[in-house]
């Protein structure tokens, strides 16, 4: 983190002397100085409810699934029972990681096998680097107080796959195999699956054609701010990007036991609410922290044997690195 009111005034002037929009460069430099404030409050007295606060066997964490989208697909999949609602304790990933896993909930999490597939894992467990990461601040007194990696049960961090040559995301049935193994051979009182979908980048389509992303899929919100792509063009590609990987939780939860399922995300996304795209930390708009709380089971029926090998999930941390950037972290 790079806590310095001159390395802010100067990131923030160099916005708009390089060329980007005002209203952006704005934006930006305002989260720098509205995050120092918000961060150090809100690593004290958390806003949104923690997931361990709820009762639940396996939790699936959709990565940026916004609340309306889940219920606008959910009468497509009868294995949703109900989606309420919960308030994220975070608006992005790292924020909701590091406000999720702490040492509050020290004894939940030594019962938790977590599977994920988000690059903020090794960041926070492994290089022990907190948020913001990526962009300066002029003040902040955060109180940070995430676990050790070695709290958890297991954990396991996805980053191959059989198609790494198209995408910087792994397809959801890597991570569906995974938790059908682990749910099999070592079965924990809870489990966290991760999911990278239906955040970007918008892979269903070009997954099934075994092709490269097209520029729109790659990086929309760049596409709907030069004016390549409409809201409702790139929108179409986000709930085919959540349908995907509700199509895989669907066998996921005929090839686990697990009697409370909960369906959740870890934040929203911003398709240009308030001049803002994706989804910014410490941005406490309702369509990045109210997420959906929805309800299913699961039975093993043994009907899918996965074919996984761990040793293709380990990531060296250029890797970490190159993917963050590519996903427009960094």
């Amino acid at each position: 983190m790079h806590t310095d009111v001159r390395a802010w005034l100067e990131e923030s002037s160099s916005e708009i002397r390089n060329g980007s929009s005002s209203k952006q460069a704005l934006l930006k430099s305002l989260r720098g100085a509205f995050n120092g404030p918000y961060l150090s409050l809100t690593t004290r007295y958390p806003l949104g409810t923690n997931i361990y606060e709820r009762d639940w066997d396996l939790l699936i964490v959709l990565d940026a699934c916004r609340l309306d989208a889940l219920r606008a697909v959910a009468p497509e999949y009868d294995y949703i029972e109900s989606v309420d609602s919960i308030w994220s304790v975070g608006s992005a990933s790292h924020e909701w990681i590091c406000k999720t896993f702490t040492n509050r909930y020290r004894s939940e999490i030594e019962a938790t096998s977590l599977i994920t597939t988000n690059p903020f894992v090794p960041q926070t467990f492994d290089d022990r680097v907190f948020p913001p990461k990526a962009y300066s601040i002029p003040v902040m007194w955060a109180n940070w107080d995430v676990v050790e990696k070695s709290t958890f049960k297991n954990l396991l961090q996805i980053h191959r796959h059989d198609y790494e040559e198209y995408f910087t995301a792994p397809p959801p049935e890597i991570v569906t195999d995974h938790a059908i193994e682990m749910a099999r051979e070592d079965p924990s009182e809870r489990m966290v699956l991760h999911y990278f979908q239906p955040h970007t980048p918008y892979i269903s389509h070009a997954h099934r054609e075994k092709r490269p992303l097209t520029d729109v899929e790659s990086d929309p919100w760049k596409a709907m701010q030069n004016g390549t792509a409409t809201k409702s063009e790139v929108w179409e590609l986000y709930m085919d990007n959540l349908r995907f990987v509700l199509d895989n939780i669907e066998t996921l939860l005929r090839n686990v036991d697990a009697e409370k399922v909960v369906i959740t995300a870890d934040h929203g996304d911003l398709f240009g609410e308030m001049g803002a795209y994706g989804h910014p930390e410490g941005f406490v708009h309702p369509d990045l922290k109210r997420v959906p709380w929805a309800i299913a089971s699961g039975t093993d029926t043994g009907e899918r044997t996965p074919d996984v090998d761990v040793s293709r999930q380990t990531d060296s941390d250029h890797d970490v690195e190159d993917r963050l950037e590519k996903l427009g972290y960094l």
